[in-house]
């Protein structure tokens, strides 16, 4: 079969589907090693996507990248992205503007860690969770084979008042659970820039608030004097508003992220 245009962004990944909770979705693997699910931002699985994807798996990991919206390997662009934030607002999977509520989604990206892990080996499994789909690695959290959740500018529910701009994207009962692994020894990564209205301070706040040390958040400055040239507006982290400059924060980031994978992930006893 003939690739379209943008799947060639996806070479030296394999395709398969995965089934789970009266779905199925397209999924992308690339690597060995313990299993990390990469739950792509809005509009999709953008080249950049996969280019993290890439690092996740040179890092000595698979790298499992579910298609959950939009087409595999097409480049970002406003009019995609606009599509894809209006697949999100009408479909049921996902909890746009409900407070205290965990999107369904979540529940196949569970099974899918499970499956994987089963494939994979190893202690567990990680994730990444990017924009709308940032909280959905913290929801994952709710079973034990998640070890390593990273939320990068977590975005739901969409901010537009104050009690949604701390809330997680995650129901009470769900949140409980979380906090209990976290007691037990689980940490959680959060990542956002500082000038981010759609991932905002008050949901880092709650974080810290509600997974006391075991939370990790690292916000980076993008105000308008920040020596790294980070645009007002940066949003994401790992892909569109990424640097690989050396000691730039993003890279940093970025390698904050592998080396937690591997300390969570890669244990031998």
């Amino acid at each position: 079969m003939a690739k379209h245009r943008g799947e060639h962004a996806l070479d030296g990944f394999e395709r398969t589907s995965f089934s789970a909770e009266g779905q199925t979705h397209d999924v992308y693997r690339a690597g060995s090693g313990p299993a990390v699910i990469v739950i792509h931002e809005v509009p999709g699985i953008t080249p950049l996507v996969a280019a993290f994807g890439r690092k996740v798996a040179a890092a000595g990991f698979t790298a499992v990248l579910p298609n959950l919206f939009g087409t595999a390997g097409e480049e970002m662009t406003v009019p995609y992205a606009l599509r894809s934030m209006l697949h999100g607002c009408v479909s049921r999977e996902f909890t746009m503007f409900a407070t205290a509520k965990t999107s369904p989604i979540t529940k196949y990206l569970r099974a899918l860690a499970t499956h994987e892990h089963a494939a994979c080996g190893g202690p567990g499994v990680g994730a990444v969770g990017m924009c709308l789909t940032g909280g959905f690695a913290l929801a994952m959290s709710v079973d034990e084979v998640m070890l390593a959740p990273v939320l990068s500018q977590p975005s739901l529910p969409m901010p537009v008042n104050k009690s949604r701009r701390s809330d997680l994207g995650i129901s009470d009962a769900d949140l409980k659970v979380v906090k209990k692994r976290v007691d037990d020894g689980l940490c959680v990564m959060g990542l956002r820039f500082t000038g981010d209205k759609a991932a905002p301070a008050e949901r880092f706040a709650r974080l810290r608030g509600e997974l006391g040390d075991n939370f990790m958040g690292v916000e980076i400055d993008s105000s308008e004097a920040n020596p790294w040239g980070y645009r007002k507006g940066a949003h994401s982290v790992l892909t569109e508003d990424y640097s690989d400059a050396e000691g730039s924060p993003t890279r940093k980031a970025l390698e904050d992220i592998l080396i937690f994978f591997t300390s969570r992930l890669k244990a031998t006893s």
